[in-house]
């Protein structure tokens, strides 16, 4: 991977505050579980207290499974911000906008999305699995998160 990839990846396009509740979260989990385990527990532990114990367990493994699967057969690494960075990046805004799709059921525009995360082969795979994860954000009933970001750091890239 060349440094033009990184950046393209990482290019701010816009702030998280500007998406939608389903597509914030998607985007701050992204974030949370490429940080390591720890921020990972926060990840169940928010699953598990708005799902329950088994909606949230469903949940987790869906976007476990799909950012794995992101990771291991991604056209190229899946660039992301900060946790508290302000800025949305190229790559979340992509991550963000499959999740959202999926969620709707639109298959077929959740298909065209994944294959620009992955391999063709990989697509029906995580196309399913993003839907999974994205009725779970449905359920949460999420509110945009206007003041998600009130402490955030600075533009900064993992």
């Amino acid at each position: 991977m060349t440094a033009h990839d990184r950046k393209r990846g990482g290019a701010p396009v816009g702030f998280v505050t500007e998406l939608d509740g389903i597509e914030a979260a998607a985007v701050i989990y992204l974030r949370l579980w490429g940080d390591g385990p720890d921020s990972q527990a926060q990840v169940w532990n928010d699953l598990a207290s708005r799902l329950g114990a088994e909606g949230g367990r469903r949940a987790l493994e869906s976007f476990e499974s799909l950012f794995s699967l992101c990771i291991r057969h991604g056209r190229r690494p899946l660039m992301r911000h900060a946790v508290q960075c302000k800025c949305l990046g190229a790559d979340e805004s992509c991550f963000a906008n499959f999740i959202a799709t999926a969620a709707t059921g639109d298959r077929e525009d959740a298909m065209l999305i994944a294959t620009l995360l992955v391999r063709a082969d990989v697509a029906p795979l995580i196309a399913s699995l993003a839907a999974d994860f994205g009725h779970a954000l449905k359920r949460m009933q999420l509110a945009a998160p206007r003041d998600l970001h009130r402490q955030a750091v600075p533009h900064t890239l993992h």
